[in-house]
């Protein structure tokens, strides 16, 4: 749930506990983490200008039985699959630190795309590394 921090002033202990539909004290400590997670990262990454080696593909807007971690239906898990497929085709988009905003990056890149790349990347790592072990072991 989005909460208002102009409502959100004037609420009293049960309004923390429950309010519009939700649980605001639960959601802030939950989200919170993961938000200061992406923000910290994305910091560390931009300051090395290597923010083409950090992807974070998620949704903050699943509402109702999606946003829940403990909902295993069949109709729930086909909704986040959809959810998940419609990730894939958006256009792939890093924080801005100064407002803490979600903008789109400049190559207009899908996620797909993105995920493409790190695989082709992460598998040339690994070829390479295996055959630095194989020289390095002189079994070349």
């Amino acid at each position: 749930m989005k909460y208002n921090a102009a409502k959100a002033s004037k609420w009293g202990l049960l309004g923390w506990v429950s309010s519009s539909g939700g649980n605001p004290l639960i959601d802030v400590f939950s989200h919170a983490s993961s938000d200061m997670v992406d923000f910290h990262i994305s910091s560390v990454f931009q300051a090395r200008n290597a923010e083409e080696n950090y992807l974070r593909i998620q949704d903050d807007a699943l509402t109702g039985d999606m946003s829940s971690v403990d909902i295993a239906t069949k109709k729930n898990l086909n909704d986040l699959v959809q959810v998940a497929e419609e990730l894939l085709k958006k256009t792939v988009s890093n924080i801005n630190l100064r407002t803490g905003i979600h903008e789109p990056v400049k190559s207009n890149e899908t996620n797909a795309e993105a995920l493409t790349r790190f695989a082709i990347r992460l598998s040339e790592q690994r070829k390479f590394r295996k055959s630095q072990t194989l020289v390095n072991n002189g079994n070349i």
